[in-house]
């Protein structure tokens, strides 16, 4: 991630500056703990991951991950020895919020044009339904928290970064 409102890092704490989403969804326990389609969203991920690295394999730090990945979670090493490969639709997610309950989110991807690669992803409630009136609540509880945007310090190479940011840097 290289952008996070104050509302996203309320939703979910692994929604942070810094944070690989992929290796966070298969190593960190509270991604599942908060998806009930957490079986879905991680073939998802992997599938959505194949089809945007395509057949450029080479990248040494999409290596590094993908092999963390492989030794620490069976999950995942299953799911990319299946080589799906198709992006991940727009539509509903379902989230288990410890203070607002189970909501139903929608998920919309717009890729930025200048930035190859990148692409800015939105969640949101159906307008009028209890999880746009949570996610209400959420934000003003955290009104004051400042949207994060800077990119922490780090090697270049580190494995927080995703492929795309890594080829990035490498131009």
């Amino acid at each position: 991630m290289l952008a996070a409102n104050a509302l996203a890092t309320a939703l979910a704490p692994f929604y942070t500056v810094g944070t690989n989403l992929l290796r966070a969804a298969f190593l960190d326990p509270r991604v599942q703990d908060m998806h009930p389609g957490w079986e879905h969203t991680t073939e998802s991920m992997v599938a959505g991951l194949r089809a945007t690295v395509g057949p450029d394999t080479d990248d040494p730090l999409l290596n590094e991950l993908i092999g963390e990945l492989s030794v620490r979670s069976g999950r995942f090493r299953g799911l990319w020895a299946r080589h799906d490969a198709r992006p991940k639709p727009p539509g509903p997610t379902l989230m288990d919020h410890p203070q607002l309950g189970r909501l139903e989110l929608r998920y919309h991807r717009f890729p930025i044009p200048a930035a190859e690669g990148q692409e800015i992803v939105v969640y949101h409630g159906e307008r009028g339904s209890r999880t746009a009136q949570s996610l209400a609540l959420l934000a003003s509880m955290n009104a004051d928290q400042p949207a994060r945007t800077e990119v922490p310090d780090g090697p270049a190479g580190s494995l927080d970064q995703t492929a795309d940011e890594a080829r990035d840097r490498r131009r």
